[in-house]
């Protein structure tokens, strides 16, 4: 799961503990969020739009996902007129600190890796801030942020 650094980072969950990844505006994204994604499931904080982006961190996913009342609020850059209570089109989930990588796995070292070579964040064009990843990648990402 990816962010801007600017708009929150782990640091910022560290301190918070939990919140929710709210603003999610892309279907495919949506729906690895809202299907896919379980209570108790594990997920690496992303930090993107920065210089290196990379694993920053991971976080626990608690709960069921719920609807994103940002796309309801018309004030909120999230606001999506097509949106109703009764049809909501956009989803959240809670996510909860649990801890704060040794240092930061770059894109470009995860490129690197092999056993992370088929990574969807990896793939040319990819622009989705919330993508599957493999227990082949998720472990050797870990160790390669404790090098």
């Amino acid at each position: 799961m990816k962010n801007e650094v600017s708009d929150y980072s782990i640091d910022d969950l560290k301190k918070d503990r939990k919140t929710d990844w709210s603003g999610v505006r892309n279907y495919q994204a949506r729906n690895f969020m809202r299907d896919d994604m379980s209570d108790g499931d594990l997920a690496f904080f992303y930090h993107s739009n920065v210089d290196p982006s990379g694993i920053a961190g991971i976080m626990n996913i608690v709960g069921t996902a719920k609807p994103d009342e940002t796309q309801f609020q018309k004030k909120s850059k999230y606001f999506d007129e097509k949106a109703t209570k009764q049809n909501p089109r956009w989803f959240l989930r809670e996510v909860q600190f649990v801890e704060k990588l040794p240092r930061l796995v770059s894109i470009q070292e995860l490129r690197e890796i092999s056993d992370c070579k088929d990574m969807m964040i990896l793939r040319k064009g990819n622009r989705l801030s919330i993508t599957p990843v493999s227990e082949k990648e998720w472990k050797a990402a870990l160790k390669a942020s404790k090098k």
